[in-house]
């Protein structure tokens, strides 16, 4: 969006017309970001501070919204948010220093509200993890979102936490079909996986939800009682959910992807959705661009509240204690006995 070059990658004939494509080649840069937490003042939000330990994301989800971020480091929204990738060494010493100011005040912080925490180069760098060590450490609340269950290493920690009040998780279920979660989110965790991790997180005593997002009308919208129903088998207390969202570059790319991977009910994806969009391709308005507007948002709106009242999903909040925070000593301060 802000470079005067674009790159396509297209076939130009001269390979076998079956060969295969090269794998995609996963690069990781550091990133020398000086502050950790991101705020935000959103109504739409539950929350005003977040984490990401890292920018980019390789699961490759089609539909992800935060893909235009890309656009701000000079790189592509399609390949190269899922390829190359930056991951921030310091975070865990950024955070301590920031949980320490003296003008800090104590809300949940949320994780994986941009990118994924527990994206497959977790598994190498444990930035998620050195996280929740300083945030366990200083009794600080966190709230987590993630398509994976690798978030099942981290129970050991999110169980203290939750013990007191602290940690909560929401696991993201698109659709229990097997080959369209690959289609559409080609290197994250299976739907029987991720339902998995939400059974351990709850033997475990972590609170968890589920987060049916994106909801895509005649993809997998139809889908949405019987995710509802599989989370709440698993344990899950909670449920929200999300339209899709496209935005920027975000609009084209799901267009090709629909075209290659369901044509006979692309048009039909898309038009849908520009009707629960004001007849565009994206509202981002405040109070609509999670849930959309019109009849076809309504329905699902409703069938959304219905679902979760016959499973009792949502009677009761979690939420979490902030009145534990104890602030990080400054250098040469002296320790509290607290």
């Amino acid at each position: 969006r802000f470079e005067a070059a674009r790159r396509v990658r297209v076939d130009d004939g001269w390979g076998a017309p079956d060969e295969a494509a090269p794998p995609l080649r996963t690069t990781v840069t550091r990133d020398a970001s000086r502050t950790i937490i991101t705020r935000n003042q959103s109504p739409d939000l539950s929350f005003d501070r977040s984490i990401n330990p890292y920018k980019g994301c390789e699961h490759g989800c089609v539909y992800c919204f935060a893909r235009p971020t890309h656009a701000f480091l000079g790189l592509s929204p399609g390949l190269d948010f899922e390829s190359r990738l930056f991951y921030k060494p310091a975070a865990a010493a950024l955070l301590a220093r920031e949980l320490g100011q003296a003008k800090y005040r104590c809300r949940v912080i949320a994780m994986g509200t941009n990118t994924d925490p527990y994206q497959p180069i977790e598994r190498r760098y444990t930035i998620t993890r050195q996280i929740l060590e300083v945030l366990e450490a200083h009794r600080h609340p966190v709230a987590i979102v993630t398509k994976s269950d690798m978030i099942v290493r981290d129970a050991d920690i999110l169980a203290r936490m939750a013990a007191r009040g602290l940690a909560k998780a929401a696991i993201s279920v698109t659709t229990l079909d097997r080959r369209l979660a690959r289609a559409m989110e080609p290197r994250a965790s299976t739907p029987a996986r991720r339902l998995a991790a939400m059974r351990a997180l709850n033997r475990a005593g972590v609170p968890t939800a589920v987060m049916f997002a994106p909801v895509i009308p005649a993809l997998n919208d139809a889908e949405m009682e019987a995710v509802l129903a599989a989370a709440h088998e698993a344990g899950a207390a909670q449920a929200g959910y999300v339209l899709l969202r496209m935005p920027l570059e975000i609009k084209d790319l799901f267009r090709q992807w629909l075209d290659e991977q369901a044509p006979d009910r692309a048009a039909r994806v898309i038009k849908l959705m520009r009707e629960m969009r004001g007849g565009r391709d994206y509202d981002a308005s405040f109070g609509r661009r999670m849930t959309g507007t019109g009849p076809y948002a309504r329905m699902i709106a409703k069938r959304f509240a219905a679902a979760c009242r016959r499973l009792g999903l949502n009677e009761r909040r979690l939420d979490l204690d902030t009145s534990q925070f104890r602030r990080p000593a400054a250098p040469g301060e002296q320790l509290s006995l607290l």
